[in-house]
């Protein structure tokens, strides 16, 4: 039969199973050499960790290693190839790590404070466009002490440079392996995680293995992962369903998780876990383009935009309405673009548009990624189009491209709104609003301000206590309604569907939403 899991009851099934003293495991040998086919929408752009900001970090936490970590049910960095902390009196300014002995990549050679300061170094040099170097703007230099500690020296107080160490972004590369000016492009990847990339075949699968040299935090319950990449969730599921693979990860519609929780019969043998998520959805407007460069139209579509409807209709209940940029449960989550528009409102937003004199619809080009957050996408910018025409106030053209086209065409900034998606690289406030500001940002459209970048944002990062910086980020997220510049939609829950024959779903998302492969094993018995 068809069961629903929530991280909550796992854990007290879990508690169940150690008071009675029950095993769910007849066999844990040979299952831990059993292999998991895993599938999802969600494929690599890069296997380069100096290219990537985005969900290739999927395949980079399973292969290689970072200085610290968020190993399961952790909520702030841990000790993953090193232990860090800050030096004492430094005001967050000076980090340092002592690298664990005997650490080795997966081909024999050693991983010491050299590879790691190569490894950051090469980021900041290769400067990608849209990659991870953004988020390395409070580091001023690495000095490498003896070959187990490597210290990190900032150029500005920043509590949140643990968090961002943790990243896959700030994976650790073999320098003999990845060149120190550009970016490796041989389509293999070597690092020292837990497993062994043996095969990858571009938007198809990647053969993982477990890596004998590992050592690290990581308790690998399987003897590998095949992850195979689908182009739509309709194929991914089917292939669930005829148990061609056992778990699926990213991509599910919502109308597909709704019908995954059917008693049909061909959901016979399959569970869901569902998990709260801190994955958010946006429109981004680039002020370049005539077509919203004033801030009115901004806001007329700021009025017209009903995000229930949005969320009943195209996501049925597996989504929630968002009105800010940072979600709920994240420290300082606001409803500031409801406190300002309320309830869509047609005739306001006509008035906002006439008292600028703009009389005619305006007409609007909205664009979208076909195969990067799922099936829905389609249908969600559908839904947009219809709100915002029917109030007669707007012509939408819809434009719809595969990830790699759509993201080198926002990056040179020629789509004039778009719309993105942004799952945390770490569980802080700060997560969800630097990366958006700035001439340099992750949306390859400049978004100036001042008051945030120069004032907001550092004065937060003074605070090693981040439940204490909620002022700063609930007046940052006051501007960006002011400014309208990214228009929050709404806020996704997590689902992983699997097999019943396969556990380990509820412990498997990181706080970053990441996937530990290595959480997932075949069941031999209950």
């Amino acid at each position: 039969m068809f069961n629903r899991t929530s991280l909550q009851a796992a854990a007290a099934l879990a508690s169940i199973s150690l008071l009675s003293g029950c095993s769910v495991f007849s066999d844990s040998e040979s299952a831990a050499e059993q292999r998991i086919v895993v599938g999802t929408t969600s494929s690599p752009t890069t296997l380069d960790p100096a290219a990537a900001w985005d969900n290739s970090w999927e395949l980079f936490r399973n292969v290689f290693q970072t200085l610290v970590s968020f190993p399961t049910g952790s909520t702030s960095p841990q000790p993953d190839a090193a232990d860090c902390q800050f030096k004492q009196g430094s005001s967050s300014r000076v980090f340092e790590c002592q690298i664990h002995d005997g650490l080795t990549f997966s081909n024999g050679h050693k991983l010491d404070a050299e590879a790691v300061k190569y490894s950051i170094e090469r980021i900041r040099t290769i400067n990608y466009k849209g990659g991870p170097n953004g988020m390395l703007g409070s580091l001023d230099k690495i000095e490498v002490l003896d070959p187990r500690t490597v210290v990190f020296r900032l150029n500005k107080p920043d509590a949140t440079f643990p968090f961002i160490l943790a990243t896959p972004a700030m994976s650790i590369v073999d320098p003999a392996e990845y060149p120190a000016d550009k970016l490796r492009e041989d389509g293999k990847l070597l690092g020292s995680g837990p497993y062994v990339l043996d095969a990858y075949a571009e938007n198809d699968k990647a053969e993982l293995t477990r890596n004998p040299s590992y050592k690290g935090f990581a308790e690998r319950k399987n003897g590998g992962v095949t992850i195979r990449y689908f182009k739509e969730s309709e194929a991914m599921v089917a292939a669930l369903k005829k148990k061609e693979i056992d778990a699926t990860y990213r991509g599910l519609t919502a109308a597909e998780v709704v019908d995954l929780q059917s008693d049909k019969p061909e959901n016979q043998g399959l569970q869901l876990v569902e998990s709260t998520g801190a994955d958010i959805r946006y429109l981004v407007f680039n002020t370049k383009d005539d077509s919203v460069a004033r801030l009115p139209v901004r806001k007329a579509i700021a009025q017209l935009v009903d995000r229930d409807e949005l969320v009943n209709k195209v996501y049925q209940g597996t989504a929630e309405p968002l009105y800010s940029m940072v979600p709920k449960g994240i420290a300082g989550h606001t409803t500031k673009f409801f406190d300002r528009f309320g309830q869509p409102d047609p005739a306001k937003a006509k008035s906002i548009l006439r008292a600028a004199g703009i009389r005619k619809p305006v007409k609007l080009d909205f664009w979208y990624t076909t195969d990067r957050y799922g099936s829905s996408t389609a249908p969600e910018f559908a839904e947009l189009k219809r709100q915002l025409e029917e109030s007669g106030l707007f012509e939408v053209t819809l434009h719809g491209k595969p990830w790699k086209e759509f993201q080198a065409g926002y990056q040179k900034g020629e789509y004039p709104a778009f719309g993105r998606g942004w799952f945390p690289d770490f569980p802080d406030p700060d997560n969800f609003i630097a990366p958006f500001v700035g001439k340099e940002n992750v949306l390859g459209t400049p978004y100036v301000s001042p008051r945030i970048t120069d004032e907001l944002i550092p004065k937060s990062r003074r605070e090693s206590d981040r439940a204490s910086v909620t002022d700063e980020f609930t007046e940052a997220q006051e501007i960006m309604v002011q400014d309208v510049r990214l228009l929050p939609l709404w806020q996704g829950k997590l689902y992983i569907a699997a097999s019943e024959d396969i556990a380990g779903g509820e412990r498997a998302l990181d706080p970053q939403t990441v996937m530990q492969m290595w959480e997932l094993q075949r069941r031999t018995s209950w």
